[in-house]
């Protein structure tokens, strides 16, 4: 070899040195919060994420879940991805709503009535508007949508099939006004607890009960403290994987089109395992000892106690009447008067 095809071949070897040297610095692993447990619908969803997000950059970005609560309390990781200091989490939407208001529309009871409505709000308009809501208001952005299913009462004490068996209960809420309003509007004052207490507050009977999915009851082994399981369906729970914006905007062009087309792959996931699970889920429970009832005359009294006490009330935080009838007829409801 010829002392120039000498300094040509280390000439090669340096420059793709270089370039793999580049490509490692430019790989990214982002940090997702996850507020549930292993086994969870947020779970599911962030594993999704990640595996789309691999595919899609062959390999070179990936994603760690750190799953219930180890990286704060889920209200905690909006404040963090706000100012750049944690990627990615998957959280409630009642737990966005305190930073970004008109996402409560999702929280409001009995608006969503099937995993269908969820999709075709979150999917849809209405979808895009809140997510640039998100964007302004809290300083995060929502890239993907976890469907986790209706939020079903739990407790130790007794059956609840009625408003009248609700009373007497201590029940434990997210710190989030329309739950607490909905309960009050039951007849009982709830009790506001961080995600991370709920398990303990339970084990020690802090608070009699909770509320919240199947696939979330048996993620978090709610059945180890709870034995009643009352079939409301006063909230669908939808729980948004949401990335720093400061992080988002800090990508390439092309990286940014990569996370929100993980999103989307994580969003049909996220679907998909519900419907696959729920059922199977609900059987594990009632083989874990739970009970569960139906309410009496399909839920009438908690339906109508509810739509009427907090809808109205909180009209003007998710962007007034007209957005309610926007989210209604957009999945098919009657739209409401002044």
């Amino acid at each position: 070899m010829t002392v120039l095809s000498k300094i040509a071949s280390g000439a090669a070897i340096a420059l793709t040195a270089s370039i793999m040297s580049i490509s490692a610095a430019d790989a990214k692993n982002f940090k997702i919060a996850v507020g549930d447990s292993g086994g969870s619908s947020q779970e599911a969803t962030g594993k999704a994420f990640v595996e789309a997000l691999e595919e899609l950059s062959g390999g070179e970005h990936t994603g760690t879940l750190f799953l219930n609560g180890q990286l704060g309390s889920e209200q905690d990781t909006v404040n963090e991805a706000a100012i750049g200091t944690l990627d990615m989490s998957i959280l409630a939407i009642n737990n966005v709503t305190p930073f970004s208001p008109t996402v409560g529309v999702f929280s409001l009871p009995y608006v969503i009535l099937s995993l269908e409505d969820a999709e075709k709000l979150t999917q849809g308009p209405i979808g895009q508007e809140l997510t640039e809501n998100t964007i302004n208001d809290a300083g995060v952005r929502i890239i993907a949508w976890t469907y986790t299913g209706f939020r079903r009462l739990t407790n130790s004490k007794k059956p609840v099939k009625s408003v009248a068996d609700l009373q007497g209960l201590v029940i434990r809420v997210p710190k989030n006004e329309i739950m607490i309003d909905t309960y009050k509007a039951w007849g009982i004052s709830p009790t506001p607890m961080a995600w991370s207490e709920t398990f303990a507050g339970l084990q020690t009977q802090v608070v009699d009960g909770q509320d919240n999915p199947y696939t979330t009851i048996n993620a978090m082994k709610f059945y180890e403290v709870q034995k009643y399981v009352t079939n409301i369906r006063y909230i669908f729970s939808i729980e948004p994987l949401i990335i720093s914006e400061q992080v988002f905007q800090g990508l390439s062009a092309e990286e940014q089109e990569m996370i929100l087309e993980a999103g989307k792959k994580a969003t049909a996931a996220s679907a998909q395992f519900l419907r696959d699970n729920e059922a199977e889920i609900k059987q594990i429970l009632l083989d874990e000892g739970m009970q569960i009832d139906d309410p009496e005359n399909n839920e009438e009294e908690f339906i109508k106690l509810a739509t009427e006490a907090v809808w109205p009330k909180f009209y003007d935080s998710i962007g007034g009447i007209e957005k309610m009838n926007a989210v209604l007829a957009e999945i098919g409801r009657e739209p409401v008067s002044e």
